[in-house]
């Protein structure tokens, strides 16, 4: 098996569908699916994931009968990254890598949705915290005795919901003031 650097020096991915989400801009948006305090509706919002025009029936539709999915997606908004960053629940700065910040080193993300139905030509989801026009790279079934393990530990975090309570994580930051005539174009 090749395992040098550079078999992979560049990958390049297209999207197999995009988010028709109300969320317009990351300040509307949750942190996380399931931390939906402080949006403008307190609760989790359905989605549509609509699949690319050439992009065959035959690959979701199977995906009927799972409770939640998987969405592998570019943070198409992200404008580079750096090793560290101040995580929303506070604690000083993490290793990007040990956060779950949109500015990484590959702009990829992930996140569990929950599966409302399987439609034509796409997937209604309930639950997302990406923008309206995210690519999708992948989807994949969420399997329970697969993906989930509740009993895990979780590094700096784990201090984190000691001092503040499990589930303590912010909703949505509040828009900073701009100073009149700051250009706020593609944000």
């Amino acid at each position: 098996m090749n395992t040098r650097a550079d078999t992979f020096s560049e990958l390049s991915c297209r999207p197999i569908a995009f988010v028709r989400s109300p969320y317009a801009q990351r300040i509307d948006a949750p942190h996380q699916p399931t931390v939906v305090a402080g949006t403008e509706s307190g609760a989790a919002v359905d989605a549509v994931i609509a699949f690319v025009a050439d992009f065959p029936a035959a690959a979701w539709r199977d995906l009927a009968g799972f409770e939640r999915i998987w969405l592998l997606f570019a943070f198409h908004r992200s404008e580079g990254w750096k090793a560290e960053v101040r995580p929303p629940r506070g604690g000083g700065k993490r290793s990007v890598l040990a956060t779950r910040s949109p500015h990484r080193p590959n702009a990829i993300g992930l996140s569990a949705v929950e599966l409302v139905a399987v439609e034509e030509g796409a997937l209604r989801v309930r639950g997302v915290d990406l923008l309206d026009g995210t690519p999708i790279l992948d989807i994949k079934p969420y399997v329970p005795y697969a993906d989930a393990f509740p009993g895990s530990r979780a590094g700096w975090i784990d201090a984190i919901d000691a001092a503040q309570g499990r589930h303590s994580a912010p909703g949505p930051r509040k828009p900073r003031k701009r100073p009149r005539g700051e250009d706020v174009s593609g944000s």
